[in-house]
């Protein structure tokens, strides 16, 4: 048990680089073996991900330790280390990592019809760089992830995105956007050790930072804010994530909502704030104002929008927001110690902000893998073309119904509680920019329900008005057919995670509370 521990997560992260190199190996003639094969070698490091929730919740999660630790030597003339470690913060965006990626290979392996030696190959490499990103506790480390995960991701969008959407265009975007924010952290990642003498994320944050040195510590803050905040991605640097996310291919835009989103998200809360707080608490407003921006720019925009997959798009950006406005409320509060009630708060908005980014990755995700349900049968997206799928396609209006009342944050679906949190926090210590952001869910219900909903699936069917409806498989068909079993098999499991973490969010709360609690006390807060 010992043995496994200190290895469980250096397996979950190289596991899907090994099979990377399994397919290159395998003849590109072989499909079905790559197919089968890649499905399969993506669910070792779900189950070991099951394990280690399970685990870490049995027997570290009271006083939330930084557990499964394995640091060794890796560029010792620098003071780099290959070290590694999980908490109450990271261990469920692991598990959401690989349960989307065995989903997207799952819903690709009846999708991808070119290049798909390449396509599993590449995808199985993302995943490595997700995981390692979760996982690294070494700054050097922290960025080589943080850059593995940016080519494969160029590629699947470039290669594999639908040609109508501009693909390389989009792709080349993403890639320059993410670029550009890896060299500012590459810079303050040198400030750091030029401060502290050390990469090690632990090591720097007990240090302290340019502690004598303000200016040069408010210069590293921001620079490690925009790389984050163009990953997250946050107003404004929100440009390339529409054109990304509507040119990707299906599983590329699930991976790219609910996982590479939510890296700079983690990036903020595991680096930023644990190596300035400072400077978190000067410029939170700014954090948080920027989220409130994010919410109602972002839900006005879904509004306008008359192709689906844009849409939703858009709504990350919104949904995004909200996670940005909870991480700013955390630190305006760390410059309000003396304030009462301004603990809870903090608390209550980090458990948001956290509970967000989970929440997000299953809803998102599941919207994304809907979109793709209607685009493999209509070949369109465009909203104005369909009407009363209602009546002909039942189990995809219901599973539809369910992710879209789980984004607008219906009681009883997961998005909920993460609204709720947040908006608790955030009103304890911004209460202006969160009445603001309210807004933002108002809006939200009204795209969902107009732009969505009613769009899709309300009024008469015609079936004149789409005549060349085809099966998933390419044949013509004489109007939409209802989901087939591998889309019920990739969806209904996210179905699930919603109406559970809906009625009974307690489980993931406690990982979340307890990183909260104890990143707020190492910071004195």
């Amino acid at each position: 048990m010992d043995l496994l521990r200190s290895s469980v997560l250096t397996l979950i992260v190289f596991l899907p680089a090994v099979g990377s190199v399994i397919v290159a190996l395998m003849p590109k003639e072989k499909e079905d073996l790559i197919k089968k094969f890649s499905i399969w070698w993506s669910v070792i490091p779900l189950l070991l991900t099951t394990w280690l929730a399970i685990d870490y919740a049995m027997n570290f999660l009271r006083g939330n330790q930084m557990a499964y630790q394995a640091k060794f030597a890796w560029i010792p003339s620098i003071g780099v280390n290959y070290h590694v470690g999980a908490d109450g913060l990271s261990v469920p965006l692991l598990f959401l990592t690989a349960l989307l990626t065995t989903l997207g290979l799952y819903y690709s392996a009846r999708v991808i019809r070119k290049r798909v030696k390449e396509f599993f190959l590449l995808f199985l490499l993302l995943a490595t760089g997700m995981f390692g990103v979760f996982v690294s506790l070494d700054l050097i480390l922290f960025y080589v992830f943080w850059e593995i995960g940016l080519v494969p991701m160029y590629f699947l969008i470039g290669i594999w995105g639908n040609p109508k959407d501009r693909p390389q265009y989009a792709a080349i975007k993403f890639f320059l956007y993410t670029l550009a924010g890896s060299i500012f952290m590459l810079l303050a990642m040198i400030g750091v050790y030029l401060s502290t003498g050390t990469f090690d994320i632990l090591d720097a944050a007990a240090k302290g930072v340019w502690l004598n040195a303000p200016m040069f510590a408010t210069l590293s803050f921001w620079a490690f804010f925009i790389a984050f905040a163009i990953k997250v991605p946050s107003f404004p640097f929100h440009t390339w994530l529409p054109d990304a996310h509507t040119a990707a291919p299906t599983a590329g835009s699930v991976i790219l909502a609910g996982v590479l989103l939510k890296l700079g998200a983690y990036g903020i809360l595991r680096v930023l704030l644990s190596l300035f707080p400072g400077q978190f608490a000067q410029f939170g407003w700014i954090v948080a104002l920027l989220g409130v921006i994010g919410i109602v720019y972002g839900a006005f925009v879904s509004l306008a929008q008359t192709d689906l997959k844009r849409l939703i798009a858009y709504s990350s950006v919104s949904h995004m927001g909200y996670i940005m406005l909870g991480i700013g409320a955390v630190g305006v509060a760390l410059g309000m110690k003396n304030v009462a009630g301004a603990k809870e708060s903090a608390a209550m908005a980090f458990n948001g902000a956290s509970l967000q980014m989970f929440m997000h990755g299953i809803i998102t995700g599941a919207l994304f893998f809907l979109v793709g349900v209607i685009y493999e049968r209509a070949h369109t997206r465009d909203l104005k073309v369909f009407g009363g799928l209602s009546a002909v396609v039942p189990v995809y209006y219901a599973t539809m119904m369910f992710a879209g009342f789980a984004s607008l944050g219906l009681p009883g679906l997961a998005g909920f509680w993460a609204e709720f949190f947040t908006f608790r926090g955030a009103f304890g210590i911004v209460p202006a920019l969160a009445v603001i952001g309210v807004i933002g869910i108002v809006i939200t219900a009204a795209y969902i329900l107009y732009r969505i909903i009613q769009s899709l699936f309300l009024g008469e069917f015609d079936p004149k008005r789409w005549d060349h409806w085809t099966t998933v498989f390419g044949e013509h068909a004489d109007g939409p057919t209802d989901m087939a079993l591998f889309e019920k098999v990739t969806l209904w499991p996210l179905v699930i995670l919603m109406v559970l973490l809906g009625l009974w969010p307690t489980p993931l709360l406690a990982f979340f509370n307890e990183a909260s609690v104890n990143i707020l006390s190492s910071l004195h807060f």
